[in-house]
C-alpha cells in the first residue's frame, strides 16, 4: 500500500481520499480553511459537500501543509482550478524532486491560457506532474458506483503506478500519453456545460441538448486538434465522456449554474446559488482566447462568454446560434 497525500478537501479530494483510504492506503487530507479542516476532524464527514458519507478514522485531515507534502509517494491536486497556481507556490518548496503529483482539478488559467499541469509544472518543475479525469461525480464515486478515469502522463511507468493506486472493483482507470487532450476535454466541456444548462433552464427539449452536446464536442475537437491532442482521447472518457455527465446530471455545477442563467440568473448570482467553484465560469474566457489565438470557431463559446460577462440573455445567444450561415457539418468533408 502507498503513502498518498491530498491537497485540497472538497467534494472530489474527500471522495477520493475516502475511496483510497478504504483500499488500504495511508491517507492525509489537507486543507487550507480552517472551518473546513475542524469539520472533518470533528464529525468525520463533508456536510456540505458529501452528507452522510464517512472518512474513515485513518485518514488524517491536517491544515498543515508540511506533513502533507512530506513523505508521500503521490500527492494528489484536488485544489480548485482558480487556487491552483497559489497552492503551488506555496508547497513548491516543500516539493523533494522526482515527486509524482496528479492532478484532478480541470481548468485554463485565463491570464496565461495555461492548463493546470503546465502551472504545476512551472511552479513545482522538480515534480513528475500527470493528471486524472473523466465522467466521474464525486457522489457516485463516494457512493461506490462504477466509475472509469483516464490518467495521461509523459511516462508510461508513472501512469501505471498512478492507475495500480487508485483503480478498484468500482474505479476502473485507464491510462494514457495525451495530456493535452485529456486535459482540454476536462476544461472545455465545462464550458459547453453551462450552456446545456442555460437550454434547460430556457425550458427547451432533448432536441436541443442533443443538438448543443454534439455540437459542443465539435468545438472541442476543433481546439483540440491545433492544440496537438488525439482524436481518440477527445472521443473518449475525458472529451465526450465527461461532455455527457457534466451536460446531463443533476450533480453538475456546471449544468446547474447554467440552468439558472437560462432562468435570467447573473453569473455572480448564479455561481452564488449553486455554492461552489463552477469551473467553466472561470475558464471560459481562457478557451474563448485559446480560439482566437489558434484561429479556431467556437460559437457555442463565444455566446455563453456574452452570457456570462456582457449580460447577454441566453434566449438571444439561442437565437444566433440557430440562424447563423448555412454550412457543412464537417467543412473538411465536401461533394468530390
Amino acid at each position: 500500500m502507498s503513502k498518498v497525500s491530498f491537497l485540497g478537501a472538497g467534494s472530489w479530494g474527500t471522495a477520493l481520499a475516502i475511496m483510497l483510504a478504504g483500499h488500504g492506503h495511508q491517507v492525509t487530507l489537507w486543507s487550507k480553511v480552517s472551518d473546513e479542516v475542524e469539520m472533518l476532524q470533528k464529525n468525520r464527514e463533508h456536510m456540505q459537500r458529501l452528507p452522510g458519507i464517512k472518512l474513515p478514522e485513518a485518514i488524517d485531515v491536517t491544515d498543515d501543509i508540511s506533513r502533507a507534502c512530506s513523505g508521500q509517494e503521490l500527492i494528489v491536486f484536488a485544489v480548485a482550478s482558480p487556487f491552483v497556481r497559489s497552492v503551488a507556490k506555496e508547497v513548491s518548496s516543500l516539493i523533494p524532486a522526482g515527486q509524482k503529483i496528479v492532478n484532478v482539478a480541470k481548468g485554463i488559467e485565463e491570464d496565461t491560457l495555461e492548463t493546470l499541469r503546465d502551472i504545476l509544472a512551472e511552479e513545482i518543475p522538480q515534480a513528475d506532474i500527470s493528471v486524472l479525469s473523466g465522467p466521474s461525480h464525486a457522489e457516485e464515486v463516494a457512493a461506490k458506483m462504477p466509475t472509469t478515469v483516464v490518467v495521461g502522463s509523459a511516462s508510461k511507468e508513472t501512469a501505471l503506478f498512478i492507475q495500480e493506486i487508485f483503480m478498484n472493483e468500482y474505479f476502473r482507470v485507464y491510462i494514457s500519453p495525451d495530456i493535452i487532450g485529456i486535459e482540454l476535454g476536462g476544461s472545455v466541456k465545462n464550458v459547453i456545460a453551462l450552456a446545456a444548462g442555460a437550454c434547460d433552464g430556457l425550458g427547451y427539449g432533448d432536441n436541443t441538448k442533443a443538438a448543443l452536446m454534439t455540437r459542443g464536442i465539435a468545438e472541442i475537437t476543433r481546439l483540440g486538434f491545433a492544440m496537438g491532442a488525439k482524436l481518440e482521447t477527445l472521443g473518449g472518457l475525458s472529451g465526450i465522456g465527461d461532455l455527457i455527465v457534466t451536460c446531463t446530471s443533476k450533480h453538475s455545477r456546471n449544468h446547474n449554474a447554467g440552468y439558472l442563467l437560462g432562468k435570467g440568473y447573473s453569473a455572480e448570482e448564479a455561481m452564488r446559488e449553486v455554492k461552489q467553484v463552477v469551473e467553466g465560469v472561470y475558464s471560459a474566457k481562457a478557451v474563448h482566447k485559446l480560439a482566437q489565438k489558434y484561429h479556431v470557431s467556437m460559437p457555442i463559446v463565444e455566446e455563453i462568454c456574452k452570457v456570462l460577462f456582457e449580460g447577454e440573455h441566453a434566449d438571444e445567444v439561442v437565437k444566433r446560434l440557430m440562424t447563423r450561415d448555412k454550412g457543412l457539418e464537417y467543412p473538411e468533408m465536401d461533394w468530390e
